[in-house]
């Protein structure tokens, strides 16, 4: 087994196909998990348009060696594989990138294999990759801050004392992170409308998406135990794409004195393709300098950030996809090594499957902001749809896709999409 970096040569290719601009070239090899014909859950990757049955490659002998026997992809999620360990993550993906590169004839030239075990990405559903057991949602872009402190507190103060000094989060509902794909209906609750003095129950009129992004932990830790910056990468296992959706007249009116409730659990939606930081490694850049200098253990060396451009579309029901929204991931103030470091300080544990969310990534400029409470500004410039509707929140049976992939030197690493429909409320 490998307990070094794998990084496949960006001039190799794979005899699968993978268009130009593909998000899955022979570099990528994400990890997700898939429906087979028979309805079995299984672990795969992906290569263009192909899924790969990962069972199937480990069960004719095809992974031998790796320490990833077939038992560790016979399974509804990818927590068994992924507490395998970073060793076992790394030989998996230097086999397959030997297996499916363009001159090894192995693979290829058996027809009969090849039928079991690859999948016209169409012909599969693709479920929630891993099983989250906790779920922490973060607070790191200072401009989606800004905005919000600028729109709801005083403009002149809008960010609170700490929020430079530390990376601000909350505890969020695991229970309702489902796949990319599945619906969510508009969720109901109490609000407190303007000039009301009494609090009114129905459905939200604000339910908005917010642009994230999320590792997956693939190290545990005991209690008590803390996490450096330093080591906080070794626990990563891989990154998503995330749209933590939003009620935010709910959230309005319970946020005080406790903060996020019933506004932020009703639905969130994560990318069925689980992205190592190997993959991405051709794309690191640092972040934004931190002013004032932060607390020790919050210092780090390197870089965290990475070059992921993400783009969101809202797509009214009966009209075509638009863009509303261009942003980057490295506009993060805090990086996810701080974020994992600082969970962990007080000694909080960490288990494998884990799930941190980045906050919403809103950028400099309006057409980079993450959210439609920031693009509408609170409703005061409504988003004017192609079919001549306007958007201020999204409306029921609108579709929000979210894009992101890195891109340098012609090698494109992607996640795929994040896809969700609003339903009327229930």
């Amino acid at each position: 087994m490998l307990d070094t970096m794998i990084i496949i040569d960006k001039q190799l290719k794979s005899w699968i196909p993978a268009e130009p601009g593909s998000d899955f070239p022979l570099q990528n090899i994400p990890f997700g998990i898939f429906r087979t014909a028979n309805g079995k859950a299984r672990a795969a990757t992906r290569i263009g348009d192909t899924v790969i049955d990962l069972w199937a490659l480990a069960h004719h002998g095809f992974l031998e060696g790796t320490g990833a026997g077939e038992g560790l992809f016979d399974r509804e999620f990818l927590n068994d594989f992924i507490a395998a360990g970073k060793p076992v993550w790394r030989a998996v993906r230097g086999r397959l990138a030997e297996i499916f590169e363009a001159s090894n004839p192995g693979l290829r030239e058996n027809t009969g294999l090849r039928n079991e075990i690859l999948h016209p990405v169409g012909e599969v559903d693709m479920l929630l990759p891993v099983r989250v057991g906790d779920y922490t949602d973060f607070y790191s872009s200072l401009e989606h801050a800004t905005n919000v402190g600028m729109m709801f507190r005083d403009p002149a103060n809008a960010l609170l004392p700490n929020w430079r000094h530390l990376p601000v989060g909350y505890h969020g509902r695991s229970s309702s992170i489902v796949v990319s794909g599945t619906p969510i209906h508009r969720p109901k609750g109490q609000t407190m409308p303007a000039q009301a003095t009494t609090p009114v129950f129905g459905p939200s009129q604000q339910v908005d998406f917010e642009l994230e992004m999320a590792f997956i932990t693939g190290r545990a830790t005991r209690l008590g135990e803390s996490v450096t910056t330093a080591e906080a990468e070794d626990h990563v296992f891989g990154m998503v794409l995330f749209n933590d959706l939003s009620a935010r007249d709910i959230q309005k009116w319970e946020y005080v004195p406790l903060g996020p409730f019933l506004a932020k659990n009703f639905g969130s939606v994560m990318s069925p393709w689980v992205v190592t930081l190997d993959a991405l490694e051709p794309f690191r850049v640092a972040g934004p300098v931190q002013d004032p200098p932060v607390l020790p253990y919050l210092r780090f060396e390197g870089e965290h950030h990475f070059n992921i451009r993400l783009e969101v579309f809202l797509k009214p029901e009966n009209g075509t996809a638009q863009l509303i929204c261009r942003s980057n991931y490295r506009y993060l103030y805090w990086n996810l090594a701080q974020q994992l470091a600082h969970q962990t300080v007080n000694g909080c544990n960490i288990n494998v499957g884990d799930l941190y969310a980045s906050g919403t990534i809103s950028g400099p400029e309006p057409g980079s902001f993450g959210s439609m409470l920031e693009i509408a500004w609170k409703g005061t410039r409504p988003v004017r749809m192609a079919d001549g509707t306007e958007r201020s929140f999204i409306h029921d049976r609108d579709t929000m896709v979210m894009q992101g992939y890195c891109l340098k030197d012609d090698l494109r690493i992607g996640f795929g999409e994040v896809t969700t429909r609003i339903l009327p409320a229930l």
